[in-house]
């Protein structure tokens, strides 16, 4: 014979309420940590996005034998122009300046690719040697810098980089004089470590 207490069955009113409790403990703990992560991987995003960039200029010369440049931009409509800090990045055979909204690639300035800020990527920072790097029909950088050209990334949103002590894995991208382009972490100090800049 079944008693009742055999055909209770489920929860009372107050574990389901200690089950909540502990889920919403865990949620605060972790919120944190999720939004360093969220902040960490825009940077990752953009800086990926940025060599792809990079990478695909070279690439066009090559294939074009003709000067392609990465230019750094303010916008990506016809107020555009060059910069350093720029948020933006056109891919484009002539100059971009003021023609950024220009996406026929038979008009000038025959556009490869055209990158907004927006596209997820919204609370990074930029910081660049130059806002435009051309490269030569050999993929090399022309004219011929002193030294590697660096791109820096950041997400002041989140805070400091880690090489400053803060919780953001900040990146960098090194094009050499050649044209080899790589991405790095600054924070990584040993020698043995690819990722060291």
């Amino acid at each position: 014979m079944l008693n009742r207490a055999t055909l209770a069955r489920g929860f009372t009113l107050i574990e389901l309420m200690i089950a909540l409790a502990l889920i919403g403990v865990m949620l605060a703990l972790g919120a944190p940590a999720f939004s360093a992560w969220i902040q960490n991987t825009q940077i990752r995003t953009a800086a990926e996005s940025m060599l792809t960039g990079i990478k695909l200029a070279r690439t066009e010369a090559a294939k074009r034998n003709a000067t392609v440049r990465f230019q750094m931009m303010t916008s990506t409509d016809a107020s555009c122009g060059l910069s350093t800090t720029g948020a933006n990045w056109v891919v484009s055979v002539n100059d971009a300046t003021g023609l950024c909204d220009v996406a026929d690639s038979l008009l000038p300035p025959y556009p490869v690719r055209i990158k907004a800020s927006g596209e997820g990527t919204r609370n990074v920072a930029y910081s660049a040697s130059l806002a435009s790097t051309n490269f030569d029909a050999l993929g090399r950088v022309t004219p011929i810098p002193a030294a590697d050209l660096v791109f820096d990334i950041t997400n002041p949103a989140g805070g400091g980089c880690v090489a400053s002590s803060g919780p953001m894995r900040c990146l960098q991208i090194q094009v050499t004089p050649g044209g080899q382009a790589r991405m790095c972490d600054p924070a990584v100090t040993a020698a043995n470590d690819s990722r060291t800049c």
